[in-house]
């Protein structure tokens, strides 16, 4: 099971704040672990929401609207991608993530990915199914190893 633990912005990370040597000292340490552990996909960090956009749709159009948005509280700062047996090995992994002291209020979510694989394969055209396979590996021979 594929799992996305994602990271909420503070104020600090929207004013684009960077982190303590000793707080990056720590994250590193934390990606080296799920990695070691065979069970990390992806780790990044995200720029400040000024950096970003979001699109609404409205009547069936789109438009784009520029950041910074202003409830830092419902954004990210970060994520994990993770593949592991189940919701409570996630969670663990997820109780581990390096918080500094003076960071109350900063939070995680911990999501299951939707995988093509949890489709039973009665309901998916078999077609289609190959197709979804296919650019799976696609994008697995694509992807440079890190």
């Amino acid at each position: 099971m594929k799992f996305m633990i994602v990271g909420k912005a503070n104020a600090e990370t929207e004013a684009g704040t960077l982190p303590s040597q000793e707080l990056v000292d720590n994250m590193h340490a934390y990606n080296e672990s799920l990695a070691k552990a065979g069970v990390l996909l992806a780790a990044e960090g995200l720029y400040p929401s000024s950096h970003g956009a979001q699109i609404a749709y409205s009547e069936g159009r789109a438009s784009v609207i520029d950041g910074p948005f202003t409830e830092a509280k419902e954004l990210i700062a970060g994520f994990w991608l993770i593949q592991v047996k189940s919701r409570e090995e996630a969670v663990e992994w997820a109780l581990r993530v390096p918080v500094p002291p003076g960071h109350e209020g900063v939070g995680l979510d911990v999501w299951q990915v939707f995988d093509a694989s949890d489709v039973p394969d009665d309901s998916m055209p078999v077609d289609e199914r190959e197709r979804e396979e296919a650019l799976r590996e696609r994008l697995r021979v694509d992807t440079p190893d890190a």
